[in-house]
Order: structure tokens, then sequence, then C-alpha cells
């Protein structure tokens, strides 16, 4: 009898092939800002699995380099960082901040550095702002490599910008879809620009030289649906006094776009159906037509699961190809990007060109303008790229000969709940004895910012004293062996194997898609 190999599906190297996307994993600081604005954009990275496990941070090294395009910068090359800042160590146990005495001043997610600051792999896969001297402002992520540039790389310059390994593969996504007629669902959170995604893919597609039509599902009266679908005869209802094409003629060798596809009323919907199945429409009052077009369907709606009164049927017609935008929380290293992209639209409308960053700014101003860029770089941005671009728009109408950011952003931005608590608010852990530590970390399964929150105490002080502690552990300190036995005991159930091992499931899963350790 064949032993079965199904437990060595659970295995860490098995686990971590099964997406390409987690195939490398690879350290990155990204410009957010920098005082020369071209520069905003470019990144460094590193892959873990490289032999070097020392970064050193300063003002001539490491070289960054712009991507997809494959520029080689410089290093930051500003005179206010100091030649050796700080010194990046990578270990199983994550990654180790230092900062050289007599350092310039930097600053991590707003707060100075004074001491070594430990990260662990979540933290770095959520990332992190980073800020040296006055006018450099970097973000610190853990996360896949970098790949070879999209199919077509002239595509990320039709709406959609950003140099992210999740741009580069929306990209990648668009432009594969693009080589087929199929049509395609796009899904994503408001405002992370769907509808640039769709315009991208027409764009991008054969039927480019054909028409673009756009419609908002949720404004169609039901009433009127046939008619302004599918078109009219002449004298079909009262008040139809000559004939008139719908969307579906109107988009005929182009594409239609259905936005807020999940927002269709429930009558329309067979409909809809059966004009996509048969790509035939009944013109009310008259003949039945064939029409030639591609359908993008958008929405942020769920258009699965209990509840949903949107057709199975119409959902898996129009997912020939799932395409999602993802939001912009997952790719914050393209807000420095995003940002300089929007305030300069905005200032040309505006005619305020002169209040943007510049090379030639003083040393005041460049401060400002990083201040600003740190700023953005630390907020949730739960509205995505749509918020993004009204509050740049904000940032310049607030403003007059200075940058300023107007008093309600910045209580808003200030009070995010996704921000951590200042350290000046938190309390010492000398003033918490082992066995309260302990108690603690037991109760919220081992888990560092829960424990941090519920003692009141930083993330650093949680990570040096379980240095004191043999028996209590992260989850990146576990041996392979040891975690491939887990997994292999407990059936694949990475909580249960969590459990076992005594160590955070949140911590277990990021040690897990990351593929490798640090």
């Amino acid at each position: 009898m064949v032993p079965s190999t199904r437990k060595d599906a659970t295995l860490p190297s098995v686990v971590a092939k099964l997406g390409a996307e987690h195939a490398t994993t690879a350290l990155s600081l990204t410009l957010l800002f920098h005082p020369d604005p071209e520069r905003i954009g470019a990144s460094w990275e590193q892959r873990v699995s490289a032999t070097k496990k020392v970064l050193e941070l300063g003002r001539h090294q490491p070289e960054f380099c712009l991507q997809p395009e494959g520029q080689l910068l410089a290093g930051l090359e500003d005179r206010h960082i100091s030649r050796q800042a700080l010194r990046l160590e990578f270990s199983a146990k994550g990654l180790l901040l230092h900062k050289y005495p007599a350092a310039c001043r930097c600053k991590l997610q707003g707060e100075d550095i004074s001491e070594d600051i430990k990260l662990d792999a979540e933290q770095l896969q959520r990332g992190l702002s980073l800020q040296l001297g006055h006018s450099v402002v970097l973000w610190l992520r853990l996360g896949p490599a970098r790949a070879m540039p999209p199919p077509d790389a002239a595509l990320g310059q039709l709406a959609l910008r950003g140099r992210s390994v999740c741009l580069q593969r929306l990209r990648q996504q668009i432009a594969r879809a693009a080589m087929t007629d199929l049509d395609v669902l796009v899904q994503g959170e408001t405002g992370t620009g769907k509808e640039l995604a769709a315009v991208a893919l027409h764009q991008s597609s054969h039927r480019s030289g054909g028409p673009f039509v756009p419609i908002n599902m949720a404004a169609i009266p039901e009433s009127l649906a046939s008619a302004l679908l599918f078109g009219s005869a002449q004298g079909a209802y009262t008040g139809a006094a000559k004939a008139t094409k719908g969307y579906f003629q109107q988009a005929h060798r182009g594409t239609l776009f259905l936005d807020e596809v999940g927002d269709t009323p429930v009558d329309i919907q067979p409909l809809l159906l059966r004009a996509l199945q048969q790509r035939q429409v009944q013109v009310v009052g008259g003949a039945v037509e064939s029409v030639d077009l591609r359908v993008i369907a958008a929405t942020d709606a769920q258009l699965d699961g209990e509840g949903c009164n949107f057709s199975a049927a119409l959902r898996h017609r129009l997912g020939s190809i799932e395409i999602r935008v993802p939001a912009l929380r997952e790719h914050p290293e393209d807000i420095g990007e995003l940002l300089l992209h929007f305030l300069r639209e905005a200032a040309a409308m505006m005619d305020c060109e002169r209040l943007l960053p510049s090379a030639d700014d003083d040393e005041i101003r460049s401060a400002l303008w990083a201040e600003v860029f740190a700023l953005f770089a630390r907020y949730s941005w739960p509205g995505n790229v749509r918020e993004l671009a009204n509050a740049a728009r904000q940032l310049l109408v607030a403003s007059e000969r200075e940058v300023q950011v107007p008093a309600h952003l910045l209580q808003r931005m200030q009070q995010d709940s996704s921000a951590e608590p200042s350290h000046g608010s938190l309390r010492p852990m000398a003033q918490v004895d082992a066995e309260q530590f302990r108690a603690a970390f037991v109760s919220h399964d081992y888990e560092v910012a829960a424990t941090a929150r519920a003692l009141g105490v930083s993330r650093q002080s949680i990570y040096r004293r379980l240095e004191e502690i043999p028996d209590l552990r992260l989850a990146s300190e576990v041996s392979d062996s040891e975690l491939q036995q887990a997994l292999a005991a407990a059936d694949g159930d990475t909580r249960e194997a969590a459990r076992a091992l005594s160590v955070s499931y949140k911590g277990l899963r990021v040690r897990l898609r990351s593929g490798t350790r640090l």
C-alpha cells in the first residue's frame, strides 16, 4: 500500500509553493519623500534568503532603483543624513534597528529612535514609516520580491500609478486579461480605482479603438431598465418620439462597463444575464439585435453567501476572469508617488504649482513636506486612493504660502484607530512582574501586540522580556523540524499547531505565508 502523502501538503516548504507570489520574500525600503521629488518611489530590496544579513543605512548607502524601469540611482545623498545612521540586522527573530551614536535624528512610525528596536515579521509585513534627518521618509516592509516588469510596462502609465508588488501584479493581471476577449469582474473596496482598472483593460485590448461605455447599475430605474440597456423603437412607449440605442448597442465593438453591478435591481438581473449569454438584445418595441462587445463589471459588494440577492448565474457569467484591486493599506509604499501625483494634478487645476515640493526648496520647506508625507503614510486610508486624492486637494486649499494640513484632516489622521499609542502614554515594563507578564501573554494567545495593549507597555519591552524567559517564544523561533511535526500532528490545522507549540497563531500564519525564516 502506498503511504499517504496528505500530511506532506502541510509542510512549510510546500505551503510556500502554493502561490507564486510567496516564492521569494524580500525586505524593502521605498522612498516616500525626498528633497528631490523625482526620486519618490525609488526602492531598495534584499531577498531574505541572501547571505548578507546586515544593512548599513546612511547618506550613501544602499543604492535605490526606480522600478520597473530599472534605473539605478545613488544613495539617499542628503547632507542632513549621517554617513552611518542605522544598522539593520536580520535574524530568525525578526529585524533589529540599531541607531549609531551621534547619528542624525531617526524616527520610526513618527517616534524618535533612542534605543535598539526589534521588529517581528508581522510588523514588517504591514510596513512602517522610517524618517532620516529632516527630509527623507522611507517605507520599511517585508513582502514578496519585485518581479520583472509587467508584460506591457507601458500599461502602468495608462491610469494605474504605483511601483509596488501589488500594483505590479495588478498590471500583469490586466495585461493578461487584455489578451483575451472574456468578460471580467473587477472587485475591490470603494475608492480603490476599479474604474481605472477597467479603463486600462479596455485601452490595452484589441477593442481600444471602440467605445468605452460606463453605466452605474445602481442608478438604473427598473421601469426604464429594458429601454436604457437594450434600446427602444420609435413609438415603443409614451414619449418615445424616436428610436434610441441602449447601452449595449452604444458599446458595440467596444467595452461595456457595468459599475456597481452588485447593486443591480433583482428584476433587472435576468434581463442582463440573457443579454450576456446570447450577445443579443431585445429592443423595446423592436427586433432582436446582435451585439459585439466585451463586458467589464465592477463592485465593492459581496456577491456570494447568505443574504445575498445577487443571481449566482449572473455572478459566474460576469466572472469569466476576476481581478481584485487592492486596498491602499495593502500597498502603502505607493502613497508617496500617488500623493505627489495628486498634488501636481490638483495644483495644475488650482494654479498653485508654487506650493508643490521642489528640489529647489529650502531646508525648512522640505522638512515640512517630509512631515506631511510621513503623516499620510501612517494613516490607514479607509477610503483608499479616492480619499488620498481628496486629501491632496484639501491640503492645497488650506495652504497659502506654506503647506498646511487642514485641522479636520489632521485630527482624523491623528485619531486613526490603526495608530499605536505613543511612548509617552506607556508604562515601564519594570512595573510588570513575571507572573503578570506570563498570565497576560498566555491569555492573549501569545500575541505580542495584544499583550502590549493589555499591559499598557511597548512592543519592544515585550520582546525584551521574552528574551529573559526561556520557555516563552515567538513563532519565528520555532525550528523548521518542530514546525513540520506540529503541523503533521495537527493534520494541517494551523491554529491547532500554534496551540501545541504555545506560539501566536497570527505569527505562525505569517511564518507559513513568507515560506522562509528571516
